[in-house]
């Protein structure tokens, strides 16, 4: 709980909803089950796609790859964004503080900023490249902080009960 009531993270701790999930003894558990199923999904999508991206599986076409996990991952997040949202909170007045949290959150933010560039910019052109030619090396390098982001975000993550 925050030490200043008057604070607005004090009031969204107050809330009904945060105050459930801190009291019964399965509500949090579940919800984070169900935020862990929707990550695991998120990025195993954005890794198998990274992955091709740079370079194994090569006879997949990626247009074909990226049309198949896109739904995969707009589902995730839609798992995501609101059990994240229960947890944080639950726990507004630690989470905020929290280096790891911010860390994570930072790390999606440069997830998002990552992705659309590469969706405005070099994937425009992808028909050029989708198979049978190597991918553009601006394409690698997205592929690759895509991933070392991914990673983060999941380490950073697992580190919030620790730090």
């Amino acid at each position: 709980m925050i030490a200043d009531p008057a604070s607005p993270l004090a009031a969204i701790e107050r809330l009904p909803l945060a105050v459930a999930m801190r009291h019964d003894l399965w509500l949090y558990p579940i919800v984070e089950i169900f935020h862990i199923i929707g990550f695991v999904t998120l990025v195993g999508s954005i890794i198998v796609l990274d992955l091709r991206l740079l370079g194994l599986s090569k006879a997949l076409p990626v247009s074909v790859l990226a049309r198949h996990t896109l739904p995969w991952s707009i589902g995730a997040l839609l798992l995501i964004v609101p059990t994240g949202l229960l947890m944080f909170i639950t726990h507004a007045g630690d989470f905020i503080s929290n280096p790891a949290f911010i860390t994570k959150m930072s790390l999606l933010f440069c997830a998002a900023i990552n992705a659309a560039v590469f969706h405005a910019g070099v994937f425009r052109g992808v028909a050029g490249w989708d198979s049978g030619v190597a991918t553009p090396g601006t394409a690698k390098i997205h592929a690759l902080l895509s991933f070392l982001i991914w990673i983060g975000v999941l380490a950073c993550g697992r580190l919030l009960a620790y730090v």
